[in-house]
């Protein structure tokens, strides 16, 4: 599982959002723990305890605790996602509000539109968040505005 990860997972996904991201604000970025001399140097254990005690990456952590505040390390994990409900009420609102007007939703005749556009009022509002539904819709319209259909 390690050497799937390593070949696909982190070179098809993990590493290229890393990349994107930092390459959009002119950062550079780091990931020393999958260099290239960290990997193959030759005190490096192939096979290293994922847990101890009943903690996860423990060999990960106790060097960490020497350079790193504990709240930083013993923190529950953050996803990496973008921004999209922030997107959908700024940059991207009007091509939004194009896709899912009541008109075009009505000629389609594929959703429920006053449903559709209660989502859609909800979430400009602030009141509720139904980015990934929304979402959802606008690909399905974007796709119909694409192909014609």
């Amino acid at each position: 599982m390690q050497l799937a990860d390593t070949t696909t997972y982190l070179p098809d996904d993990v590493l290229t959002k890393v990349d994107r991201a930092s390459m959009a604000f002119a950062l550079e970025a780091r990931v020393p723990l999958i260099d290239h001399r960290v990997l193959n140097s030759p005190g490096v254990c192939r096979v290293t305890p994922k847990s101890a005690a009943g903690v996860s990456k423990w060999l990960l952590r106790q060097v960490l605790y020497r350079h790193v505040p504990r709240e930083l390390i013993e923190r529950p994990k953050m996803g990496f996602s973008v921004p999209l409900a922030d997107w959908l009420r700024g940059p991207l609102r009007d091509w939004a509000e194009s896709l899912l007007s009541e008109k075009r939703l009505r000629e389609a005749g594929l959703l429920d539109v006053q449903r559709v556009r209660q989502s859609w009022q909800e979430h400009l509002s602030g009141r509720q968040s139904h980015e990934h539904r929304l979402w959802n819709v606008l690909m399905l319209e974007a796709w119909r505005e694409r192909w014609g259909c």
